[in-house]
């Protein structure tokens, strides 16, 4: 089993360039399934996302191929229309509905699993496709689709923004017969890089006002050369290395547009940036203050913020107040800092200010963070992606060793993290067994 051993203490300085984003990548990677010409994507990132959604692409009859960071998919047939031999269930599997029902009118896929930071339910995907004539049959471990005839188009409003239920209603919409419209749909930055991507591929998407996002159904996509955009998941999480470290990283490849809102609370808790050209330098000034913050769907804050984001406050001066409205269970993390010095006290009550969801359904969503805390390594254990970034964080700025398991959530979100913090200066050494 793979370990990591972080020694703390170091400021963390120079330059980063930034992976593509995963979670444009593996969106993209489904899309090619819709045309059965080549598509070629550069700026993939290789790690374990990238690597199970190529095995899903694989097993239906796609052919791949690798130079570095550019990969070639293409499905000239459909051979399989089930994707139940991935052992390694991922969420990504339910976006492969829309492509086989286009192709094949058939698509099996495993019930959904991924990181344990809520419930994700998968009905709204499900709703809609059955409102755009998919019959839906559910067993206890796979959900079977069928369609006779061509999908059809349809008025689809979300009950809440989700990214997933979004990107699985366009792959269904692109070639389906007549108009679909989407109501409250999700526009984070990924979601637009696909519908780009469609479109030079041939389809008809336009984005309006108010989340609305109309689709004309085509006859049919051709293939094309994409190039996946930068992670900033990944930008947030090396500029809270800088910050919470005190020292100072250029990252390459950050961009302005897709972190206005993060900039901003940046700079409400002290910490300094700078824009450049080709990336953005992020470097702490002085000491943090405390502010109250709420994670929201695109353009708000964003919820895979919120974890690092929550270390850099456990060393602010005074209280902070964190509304998690996003997914309910995603402050399990807050534990472990715990243990390591930290006083954060998590809630059930909406400490904030927008509407939220989980109102009255005690999940404990929200979280007070009492600050500074001077951190102290201890032995963590990864419990996802995003929240194994925070406890790297939290590992780097701590005094002592800490000692990182189940670091393949860190694998599958990330490109040679260990080395990239290495290059850092981050006293980080990787055990095997």
């Amino acid at each position: 089993m793979k370990k990591l051993l972080i020694t703390g203490g170091n400021p963390c300085r120079g330059e980063v360039t930034l992976a593509g984003a995963k979670n444009a990548a593996s969106k993209m990677m489904i899309a090619s399934l819709l045309t059965d010409q080549p598509v070629t994507l550069t700026n993939v990132p290789r790690q374990q996302e990238t690597q199970i959604t190529e095995d899903i692409c694989k097993l239906v009859g796609a052919q791949t191929t690798w130079d570095g960071h550019e990969l070639t998919l293409c499905t000239p047939t459909i051979t399989s229309h089930s994707v139940l031999e991935q052992s390694r269930k991922n969420r990504i599997s339910i976006l492969a509905i829309g492509p086989l029902l286009h192709r094949v009118g058939e698509a099996i896929v495993p019930k959904l699993e991924g990181d344990k930071i809520g419930l994700r339910p998968v009905n709204w995907h499900l709703d809609a496709l059955q409102k755009m004539g998919v019959t839906i049959e559910e067993a206890s471990d796979h959900i079977r689709a069928t369609v006779s005839g061509k999908l059809r188009g349809e008025l689809i409003e979300l009950p809440y923004p989700s990214v997933g239920a979004t990107e699985s209603i366009i792959l269904a919409a692109v070639l389906a017969s007549g108009r679909t419209v989407i109501r409250n749909a999700a526009v984070e930055p990924e979601i637009m890089e696909i519908i780009k991507m469609l479109q030079t591929m041939g389809a008809v998407i336009g984005v309006g006002a108010g989340r609305v996002i109309e689709i004309y159904g085509v006859e049919k996509l051709h293939g094309t050369t994409f190039r996946v955009m930068s992670d900033p998941l990944e930008a947030v999480s090396y500029a809270c290395v800088a910050l919470g470290t005190h020292g100072e990283i250029f990252v390459r490849g950050a961009e302005h547009d897709h972190l206005i809102t993060f900039l901003n609370t940046v700079r409400r808790i002290g910490g300094d940036y700078e824009v450049k050209e080709d990336g953005i330098i992020f470097r702490a000034k002085n000491g943090f203050n405390g502010i109250e913050l709420e994670t929201d769907t695109f353009p708000g804050f964003r919820t895979d913020w919120q974890q690092p984001f929550v270390v850099l406050l456990t060393q602010a001066k005074g209280t902070s107040v964190v509304h998690e409205t996003v997914y309910e269970d995603r402050f399990g993390y807050t534990k472990s800092l715990n243990e390591m010095g930290a006083e954060i006290t998590v809630f059930s009550n909406c400490l904030g200010e927008l509407p939220c969801r989980y109102k009255g359904q005690n999940h404990r969503h929200s979280a007070v963070i009492n600050g500074p805390r001077k951190l102290i390594g201890r032995e963590l254990v990864v419990p996802d992606i995003r929240a194994g970034l925070a406890l790297v964080v939290a590992a780097l700025i701590a005094e002592g060793t800490s000692t990182l398991t189940g670091v393949e959530h860190l694998d599958r979100g990330y490109e040679d993290l260990e080395g990239k913090l290495q290059s850092l200066g981050a006293d980080v050494k990787v055990v095997e067994g």
